[in-house]
């Protein structure tokens, strides 16, 4: 049967949650709220950027005069790692201490650039150092779990404009891994296989929502995705996190990495604003044999580069929900890529 014109639920397999989707809304008229779009071209450095390579930090420290990337603990960290241990247990209150380490990625020392106007070699670059952070963070004996994203575009709530994005490392498993540890940890113990790499060849044999695919790693809209234009890059061969990838492997997720930026940036002809993230398994010792890392892309537009999708209402208190199918925006960013 054609879901594409009636109202129907997906089934999210990493969460076990569902989306509503209800492609026959995309038509209605929009007269709501609309984003001012930036056209400011920035320079190659900023003077009053605290992440330019030179220029003093908030906190009164200098920056080096770096080239490529540069890595710093953040000056306004989420999670402390110096904090007495505690817990309340009163009755219905409860809470607990929690440790970590919160850093800042300079994806590039030009002010002016993004992810989308980088070279793939200069993309390879910032993956070793998310590689070498990752690998250094998980040695700390409280770090359980590392967070690698970035927010790109002030109606992502990004403060400053400059390329970089972060990682937050800490000692407890955040909601969104723990449900996709449990998900992806139930499958491979009745299929003894991964639970994402089965998927992604079932996606590759339909060839629906593929975008693109080089030797190691394949850019997909997600067939239960939420955000109108989310998409998710991952390893063809299953891996735990991003700690063992070789130089070939790198440049080909730098490729993929470049491939999908750039094809957002072509959608609205705007520098295409987004949240992205790795989830990958966490560092707590456990078995992890049967998680699959993957990147995913939630970018807010939805019908102009003015024009963001909102989270309110039913999807507050109900469940996410989205207009435009995910077969409809593969097509779309395919022929673009």
């Amino acid at each position: 049967m054609n879901i594409q014109n009636y109202s129907h639920r997906r089934y999210n397999i990493l969460t076990g949650e569902w989306v509503l989707v209800s492609p026959h809304r995309a038509k209605r008229p929009w007269q709501g709220q609309e984003e001012s779009i930036t056209t400011e071209k920035r320079p190659p450095h900023d003077p009053n950027c605290y992440l330019c390579a030179g220029n003093t930090r908030a906190n009164g420290e200098n920056n080096p005069e770096y080239e490529d990337t540069f890595v710093f603990e953040n000056d306004f960290a989420a999670l402390q790692k110096e904090i007495p241990g505690f817990s309340i247990d009163d009755g219905l209150l409860q809470a607990t201490s929690e440790k970590g380490i919160c850093k800042v990625i300079c994806f590039s020392s030009d002010h002016s650039k993004t992810l989308a106007d980088m070279e793939i070699a200069s993309i390879e670059k910032v993956i070793a150092l998310w590689q070498d952070e990752f690998k250094a963070l998980s040695q700390h004996s409280f770090i359980n779990y590392i967070q690698i994203f970035e927010n790109k575009g002030a109606v992502m709530g990004c403060s400053n404009p400059h390329p970089h994005g972060q990682i937050w490392s800490q000692s407890s498993i955040p909601n969104e891994i723990e449900k996709k540890d449990i998900k992806q940890s139930t499958y491979f113990q009745t299929k003894n296989s991964s639970l994402l790499g089965d998927y992604i060849s079932q996606e590759l044999k339909k060839n629906e929502r593929i975008l693109f695919e080089n030797d190691d790693f394949v850019i997909l809209i997600p067939f239960w995705a939420v955000w109108p234009f989310e998409t998710m890059i991952a390893p063809k061969q299953q891996q735990a996190d991003i700690s063992s990838l070789t130089e070939k492997e790198r440049l080909g997720f730098a490729e993929a990495i470049s491939k999908i930026t750039k094809a957002y940036d072509k959608i609205f002809n705007c520098s295409f604003p987004y949240s992205s993230g790795i989830h990958q398994a966490p560092t707590n010792d456990e078995n992890t044999k049967h998680w699959h890392w993957h990147m995913s892309f939630y970018p807010p537009l939805l019908r102009s580069a003015s024009v963001k999708k909102f989270m309110v209402g039913y999807e507050m208190f109900g469940m996410p929900q989205r207009d435009i199918t995910a077969e409809g925006v593969a097509k779309r960013i395919k022929e673009i890529i």
